[in-house]
């Protein structure tokens, strides 16, 4: 590795990554990369230590390559220690509490202690929680033995936080792809779903392991109207083995199974367009981790959030806290069902499950409509990547 230049040459953003759960963390920070990029004109560098899985994002992406660009966003492979030379630009993000290189935190410290050299900005960018205590530490700063400040970014859902990841375009686009029923019906053509028509319900699936899952599908095969489940190979299918007719690893793409009034259709992976354009195309969405997450509340469709489970179920303390704010002006019957189907999922209890997704049924219309005015009133006026380039500059 070739010596970093100490003195400040650009006004990059470094953005370092770890993948945890092969989607979510990746998937935040590769679209907070390419809306800065795209939307502010930050030269941006996207550091990542696992691009093997960040190509099923974007599947262009060559793993093997240690440099590439895409989308005006410059990504390179994190190895440990860095085998590409650093240097410092205005902005240095850690995504989710990942340590920063050793040697990027060496360029850093000597930038802030010589008098000529301006060290950049360094934050951690923090999980989404709906959670009180997010508004208290949101924008503290963290000195270190330096004596640099690392300064805290907490994304949430309101005005005392970072605020919500939302490109400026997103509502427009997904409204206008709702507004005409012929591109839902050409996106399941391109996916090679068959047997779809105009009026089914159409499930998106994309949750961790879960018995509730498979009671839920159990409970689809004897409904009375048509349900189409869509489900990409992975965790969710896993889950479900039991039910399938093949092993798992055989299943193939396009690849469906009838089973009463359900059909599982199984997917392919798609890029983060494509993503956003399957979920706003169902009429419920089953996601996970927080990438997912929140790209389902901005489809404007009701929805489980399968949260990544952690030590003592804390999980479902940010479950319930989420829940909170979403059902804030829902009526109780309505409120009521959305939350314990979700709790039910969560826990993995199948009766529970069952028994709420029926009454979630019976409320699906202003379910439904809530979910329509959601998005407008949780992104607050300021998405993250302008509160973030804000926060910069004031900080």
């Amino acid at each position: 590795m070739t010596t970093a230049k100490l003195t400040q040459a650009t006004k990059h953003w470094d953005i370092f990554c770890t993948v945890v759960d092969n989607y979510g963390d990746i998937g935040v920070t590769w679209r907070l990369a390419k809306q800065l990029a795209a939307e502010y004109h930050i030269p941006v560098n996207l550091w990542v230590d696992d691009l093997h899985s960040f190509s099923h994002i974007l599947p262009s992406l060559n793993p093997a390559l240690r440099q590439q660009t895409f989308n005006s966003v410059n990504i390179f492979q994190w190895n440990n220690p860095l085998d590409i030379s650093y240097v410092a630009g205005s902005v240095v993000i850690e995504a989710f509490a990942c340590e920063l290189p050793e040697q990027v935190k060496s360029v850093i410290d000597k930038l802030h202690n010589q008098a000529q050299s301006v060290a950049p900005h360094w934050l951690n960018l923090e999980y989404l929680s709906a959670e009180d205590w997010v508004d208290g530490c949101h924008g503290l700063p963290s000195t270190q033995p330096s004596g640099i400040k690392k300064w805290f970014y907490f994304p949430g859902f309101n005005r005392k936080t970072g605020g919500l990841i939302c490109e400026k375009n997103l509502f427009n686009e997904r409204d206008q792809w709702q507004a005409n029923p012929n591109n839902k019906m050409a996106l399941f053509k391109q996916l090679g779903l068959r047997g779809i028509h105009v009026d089914d319900t159409v499930v998106s699936v994309f949750s961790y392991e879960s018995p509730a899952l498979t009671a839920l599908m159990a409970q689809w095969q004897t409904l009375a109207k048509p349900i189409h489940a869509l489900i990409p190979k992975g965790r969710s299918l896993t889950g479900v083995a039991p039910l399938l007719p093949v092993d798992v690893n055989d299943l193939m793409p396009g690849q469906q199974f009838k089973m009463g009034n359900l059909t599982l259709h199984i997917l392919p992976m798609t890029d983060q367009i494509g993503f956003d354009r399957l979920l706003w195309s169902c009429d419920f969405n089953i996601v996970r981790g927080e990438d997912s997450f929140l790209r389902a509340q901005w489809a404007a469709k009701p929805f489980i959030w399968h949260i990544y489970p952690q030590e003592d179920d804390y999980h479902l303390v940010k479950l319930q806290a989420f829940m909170r704010i979403y059902c804030d002006n829902l009526a109780a019957e309505i409120s009521t069902a959305w939350c314990e189907v979700n709790l039910a999922f969560n826990q993995g209890d199948q009766q529970a499950v069952v028994n709420y997704w029926q009454q979630l049924h019976s409320v699906i219309l202003p379910l439904q409509q809530h979910a329509l005015n959601w998005p407008n009133n949780a992104l607050n006026d300021a998405d993250l990547a302008s509160r973030l380039v804000q926060f910069v500059k004031n900080s």
